[in-house]
């Protein structure tokens, strides 16, 4: 049987449905956080927005508790980026990286990681502490000591302070020894997280997996290998696409309201071809060469504006013209999110 082709508007709104972005739900930051694989956390205040798009009566409180007992941490998960992830899927991603070519593989970092968990297990530790640390017991500096720290408190479970990651975070980074994670077998964890990010982000190519977690290929077709049977799709250029059995296919004109979406969200970083939400011309404008990508808001499903905050309001920047109908739908949500953000 010929596999079916989904149309850009049929990946743009099974995508849509899968984050949330269709209809807001009633859930828990942590209930969030789990179903999207992570949240990208560079930007402390990204996770907050991006949970108060996704779901009705949340308040940033409900989330720093969370960080607070440690049920929810930061840490350097995907793509060897910052994500807020809960307790029990730090250590299932952990073992599904552990076999793949990161900064915590190398030598140096190797050689320091033991040094680097004793150094914060006996309290929070600044990076320049860490860097002396390492000098002066292992005589590395400048980069090659900087990649050592970077990838040894990887490898140690060493990670970013929670009051980095309050909605009023501390500007100076800090870093926290955390318990041992639970050991899963590599292969067995990696399925299950590709398993996740089906579920959270497919159909998608196995480029698309790459792209979300930067895991070399092979390692990636082993762990599918175990999710068989797989659905199997196609898109506009031919590109096969997987997905989970019974995950939402909604109808491609299918209402989507208006949505803000905060700096980096993963919903544009999670795909090697991204225009499935991010028109491929406006791709430049929202996302710049150093990697940093814009605040924007959704019309129709598709990015269509950005977004910046000054003095307490929300500015509007247009990608290409809307109508007046939508112009007022786009005003409206704006107004919602200034509220939260003054809250």
């Amino acid at each position: 049987m010929a596999e079916r082709v989904l149309t850009l508007h049929e990946l743009n709104r099974a995508t849509l449905a899968r984050q949330l972005l269709l209809e807001r739900k009633r859930l828990s930051p942590t209930a969030v956080i789990e179903r999207l694989v992570g949240m990208q956390a560079q930007w402390p205040r990204a996770p907050y927005v991006g949970i108060w798009t996704r779901t009705t009566s949340f308040r940033r409180e409900a989330l720093e508790r969370e960080l607070a007992r440690g049920s929810v941490l930061k840490a350097t998960m995907m793509r060897q980026t910052l994500h807020l992830v809960t307790r029990r899927d730090y250590a299932l991603l952990r073992a599904a990286l552990s076999e793949t070519t990161h900064y915590d593989k190398l030598p140096d970092a190797v050689l320091a990681a033991p040094a680097v968990r004793e150094l914060a297990a006996a309290g929070p530790v600044a990076s320049a502490e860490a860097l002396e640390m390492i000098e002066r017991e292992h005589g590395l500096t400048g980069l090659r000591a900087r990649r050592a720290w970077r990838g040894a408190r990887v490898r140690a479970h060493v990670l970013h302070h929670h009051e980095t990651a309050l909605w009023n975070g501390r500007p100076e980074g800090r870093f926290v020894a955390i318990d041992e994670p639970e050991e899963y077998d590599p292969l067995e964890a990696r399925a299950e997280i590709l398993r996740r990010y089906l579920a959270a982000f497919g159909p998608a190519s196995r480029r698309d997996i790459v792209a979300w977690a930067k895991m070399n290929v092979p390692e990636v077709q082993r762990a599918l290998d175990l999710l068989e049977p797989l659905r199997r799709f196609r898109d506009q250029h031919g590109r096969e696409l997987l997905d989970v059995p019974r995950a939402p296919l909604p109808e491609p004109h299918t209402p989507v309201p208006v949505r803000f979406l905060p700096k980096w969200d993963n919903v544009l970083l999670s795909f090697a071809d991204r225009t499935r939400v991010l028109p491929e011309e406006h791709r430049k404008r929202v996302i710049g060469m150093n990697g940093d990508v814009a605040q924007t808001f959704l019309v129709d499903g598709f990015v269509a504006g950005m977004w910046r905050v000054e003095n307490g309001r929300v500015l509007l920047e247009a990608l290409a013209p809307l109508p007046r109908s939508v112009q007022r739908e786009v005003a409206d949500e704006a107004e919602r999110l200034e509220a939260f953000l003054a809250d």
